[in-house]
């Protein structure tokens, strides 16, 4: 596929990706992205999985033509994106690694014994290929150390590494970028929010006409623009849209007929959007996503062994590993002789930032009664 005369996209699909990283699923399976810069010398920007060499050798050998490669650009060393450097090399020797000090020396770590030729890159260094310049900028913890991010300047394009990509099998034409994109950033890069700042605020010197990631299509026009938008929004951690999630965990019932509850309360009492999430069953990476898109969160928990049961501490942990805050949360605990949950939800939400409880906490014993409703009705009013 030609992205320009010059630029050449030669990433791959893994439609039968069920689950990225081991751990979030992927129903539409997983791009991964590389592209071939064609002029005096020739680049060729990041490899692919090691589940999709063969193919990603073949889509390369097409664009080369029977070219060689002077340099591979290393943005991003996850083995998503390096797992075929050792292939590739064997394949071209001579080619010259280019990347950060720190992304070389984990190759070592990756590939052992591999040998080859580098040129360690920093902020502010080019790589000219001809009429082609290669810019560096360096994007630490976006969402690897040694991250490097590419601005060609004659086309004005950014290769943004794991910024700006989402689930899914690639479509140049995709309509609803954010959603996958929204569960992605959240997911993979939430945590680093400030880094991702610190990039965007790079890239805003930029005039950049194209944004060509490592997942994910390749953004412009009046999609680039949003995603822009979205990630300034992401990043610093505001409210993408107005709305409440309520996830709950429930061990017999009881505990979800009070999350159900509560959001048609909220409904009636106009709240714009509710969603629900049942943490013992639904998408975890997506509860986070709705948990980062709307400004206001309800949790409902059963007690388990003194504390909160499994799924719901497994999901607040998760919300403190990729930086939760600036967010107003409401608590229903449940318990037959002992309630625990409210606590230990409460100690789980003290290690986030600039989080309101909201009251009153809402402590059930084990099946909610009419005599829980005003309590149930006040903690959805004191929510809007």
């Amino acid at each position: 596929m030609e992205i320009s005369d010059a630029i050449k996209y030669v990433g791959v699909d893994d439609a039968e990706m069920d689950l990225f990283e081991s751990q979030y699923h992927t129903p539409d399976g997983m791009c991964y992205n590389s592209y071939v810069i064609l002029d005096e010398k020739v680049a060729v920007m990041d490899t692919v999985d090691i589940r999709k060499t063969d193919e990603w050798m073949e889509n390369l050998k097409t664009a080369l033509a029977g070219r060689t490669p002077d340099y591979v650009v290393i943005q991003h060393l996850e083995p998503d994106h390096s797992g075929s450097l050792s292939i590739f090399l064997k394949a071209y020797p001579e080619t010259t690694v280019v990347a950060s000090q720190k992304a070389i020396q984990f190759i070592g770590q990756f590939f052992e014994h591999l040998e080859f030729k580098s040129i360690a890159v920093t902020e502010g260094d080019t790589l000219n290929l001809g009429q082609h310049c290669l810019h560096f900028v360096t994007a630490p913890m976006v969402h690897w150390p040694e991250v490097i991010v590419s601005y060609e300047s004659t086309e004005q394009v950014l290769f943004s590494a794991d910024g700006f990509g989402k689930f899914g099998v690639y479509e140049a034409d995709a309509d609803d970028w954010a959603c996958e994109a929204r569960r992605y950033y959240f997911n993979i890069c939430g945590k680093y929010g400030n880094n991702v700042a610190s990039l965007l605020k790079k890239a805003s010197t930029l005039t950049i006409k194209k944004i060509l990631p490592l997942h994910g299509p390749i953004l412009e026009g009046e999609k680039m623009v949003e995603a822009l938008r979205l990630y300034t929004l992401w990043c610093h951690y505001e409210p993408e849209a107005e709305g409440i999630l309520v996830a709950h965990a429930s061990i017999h019932g009881g505990t979800k007929e009070c999350a159900e509850r509560i959001a048609e309360m909220l409904r009636a009492k106009g709240a714009k959007k509710v969603s629900v999430f049942d943490l013992c069953r639904d998408d975890m990476a997506e509860a986070i996503e709705d948990a980062f898109k709307y400004g206001k969160l309800v949790l409902a928990a059963a007690s388990y062994d003194g504390d909160v049961f499994p799924p719901m501490h497994f999901f607040l942990h998760k919300l403190i590993l990729k930086g939760y805050r600036n967010r107003k949360v409401g608590i229903i605990e449940n318990g037959t002789w002992a309630p625990s949950a409210g606590k230990a939800m409460n100690a789980l939400l003290a290690q986030m930032k600039d989080i309101e409880i909201v009251e009153p906490l809402v402590t059930i014993k084990s099946r909610m009664k009419e005599s829980d409703i005003p309590a149930l009705e006040a903690l959805a009013q004191a929510m809007l």
